[in-house]
């Protein structure tokens, strides 16, 4: 074998077993920036590979960001170092992603997802480091004193999307998680229908991981009716199973059950771009469905730096899709970061560092992808179970020819909505 075709297949091995640190969830993502300054060691976790919600491209896309990070010289002079972990969506998962963390020296955890709050963030509180960016789906993101969120969670979603339903729809049925995150859900989107038409909206809980819901679909469009009749889920992963039972319903001619006319909606998180392809495109069941996002469509030019970054950084690792609600959460949290350590100027970062410039108001541009970002106590929106939320704004989108594309332009503040639920 030459020594061409030997560095060739080495290059390609070491590339792989770099992609592959997520299944074991256990990965280092090396780097060399030369210089006197200590590297900044983190962490991304994500559940894989599980029976519920999956989030494989958050850790992916963070590797990918240390790759870049670390061909630019790092993190103003700091070799980023990428610890990854897959969270396993349990609690005893999640509470070992976080002891690992701290025992590997980790100063902060970024752009991470986990609905098991309780187990990850006592473990964290009592070492110091932060939790940066996480996806916003638990509740202890948003009340933690070391929880620096960058978007409202699912309760600026789900507020957002009564707003976003209450102008098309004369009846919600809303099928969402039987957990006590789920529980939080009606609550929330009422205030959103209230704020515009004073409807409410049907409640069906449903178990988060079930192989089928035909009880489900069939009570959801019962109760919605028919003409102006909206049916909205909200199950993360298995939203689509839902949909897939909700489309397989008897339609039977001349019954006002055949729920031809009631549209279906979601949030982005467990409907996006990934799975309209997935499902056929412009031929999709979600074409013509409502969906509330945090951020600004996928095709906007703000993405433009992300997509840049993927496309010269990510080779061919089809976990970072930058369509995906999650990758785009981790671009964002490590764009914090990113400003947050230049912002410290400073050889060495520790968690401590960062918690105090954070209190004390260092301001992230995101570059149009949030408003800017700040978590000073004046900041703070103060919702009831929700005090930690400063990023309250969501965007309207609809799903046209198999895109998500906006429906209203801009973004729409919906913190009076979040303060207004029960």
């Amino acid at each position: 074998m030459t020594g061409r075709r030997l560095t060739s297949l080495l290059a390609y091995v070491t590339t792989a077993a770099a992609g592959a640190s997520l299944l074991t969830g256990c990965g280092v993502l090396p780097g060399a920036t030369g210089g006197s300054r200590e590297p900044v060691t983190v962490m991304t976790w994500a559940p894989d590979q599980t029976r519920a919600t999956n989030m494989p491209g958050m850790p992916a896309m963070a590797q990918t960001y240390a790759r870049w990070a670390n061909s630019q010289g790092g993190l103003d002079g700091h070799e980023l170092r990428v610890l990854t972990c897959n969270e396993q969506n349990t609690p005893a998962g999640a509470a070992a992603c976080a002891r690992r963390a701290v025992r590997e020296g980790a100063v902060a955890v970024v752009g991470s997802y986990s609905q098991n709050g309780r187990a990850f963030m006592a473990p964290l509180e009592a070492a110091g480091i932060p939790y940066i960016g996480g996806y916003g789906i638990a509740e202890d993101e948003f009340t933690s004193p070391l929880s620096y969120p960058v978007n409202g969670g699912q309760a600026s979603l789900i507020a957002g999307h009564g707003m976003q339903l209450a102008a098309g729809c004369r009846k919600v049925s809303l099928v969402r998680p039987d957990t006590i995150a789920g529980d939080k859900l009606p609550d929330l989107l009422n205030s959103g229908l209230r704020k515009a038409s004073g409807h409410q909206a049907v409640d069906i809980p449903a178990v988060e991981d079930a192989a089928e819901y035909t009880a489900q679909a069939d009570r959801a469009r019962t109760r919605a009716g028919g003409e102006g009749g909206c049916v909205t889920a909200v199950l993360g992963e298995r939203t689509q199973t839902f949909f897939d039972s909700f489309r397989r319903l008897p339609q039977e001619e001349g019954d006002d059950k055949s729920g031809g006319d009631v549209r279906i909606s979601s949030v982005l998180g467990s409907v996006g771009q990934p799975l309209i392809d997935r499902t056929g495109g412009a031929r999709s069941p979600f074409e013509g469905a409502y969906v509330t996002g945090w951020y600004p469509e996928a095709a906007d030019k703000s993405w433009a730096p992300m997509r840049k970054v993927i496309q010269e950084h990510a080779f061919v690792d089809n976990r970072v899709d930058p369509t995906d609600a999650g990758v785009q959460t981790t671009w964002i949290a490590y764009t914090v970061l990113r400003q947050l350590v230049e912002s410290l100027d400073s050889d060495r970062i520790s968690a401590v560092q960062l918690s105090h410039a954070l209190d004390n108001g260092v301001r992230v541009d995101t570059g149009g992808l949030t408003p800017p970002l700040r978590w000073r106590y004046d900041d703070l929106l103060g919702a009831p179970g929700f005090p930690r939320i400063v990023n309250h704004d969501v965007t309207f989108q609809v799903v046209r020819q198999g895109r998500l594309v906006a429906q209203k332009p801009g973004f729409v503040d919906v913190g009076a909505t979040v303060l207004a639920a029960p």
